[in-house]
């Protein structure tokens, strides 16, 4: 990791199936800084936003928010190219 210059571009690619769900974690919000990926995930955001239910309760609106649908799941097999930036290199 000492040789990787900060501003650089590196492609992640998942070659085993991490033990911890801590291991997991941390490769998907790594994975998901591709910008592919998160173009993806935008578009996702924009569809839960107008698709939100507005219900009443105790005579309040109330917005049913719908959970994050997570397009990377820290597989094995799965890529991204990321820019490499002083927090990733820590991780």
């Amino acid at each position: 990791m000492d040789n990787i210059d900060p501003g650089s571009s590196i492609h992640l690619t998942i070659a085993k199936q991490p033990t911890s769900t801590a291991a997991v974690k941390t490769l998907v919000r790594l994975l998901s800084k591709d910008p592919t990926i998160r173009k993806d995930t935008q578009r996702l955001r924009r569809i839960r936003q107008l698709k939100t239910p507005i219900k009443q309760r105790g005579g309040r609106q109330w917005a049913v928010r719908m959970v994050k649908q997570h397009r990377i799941k820290g597989r094995t097999g799965e890529s991204g190219t990321i820019t490499a930036t002083l927090d990733v290199l820590a991780d």
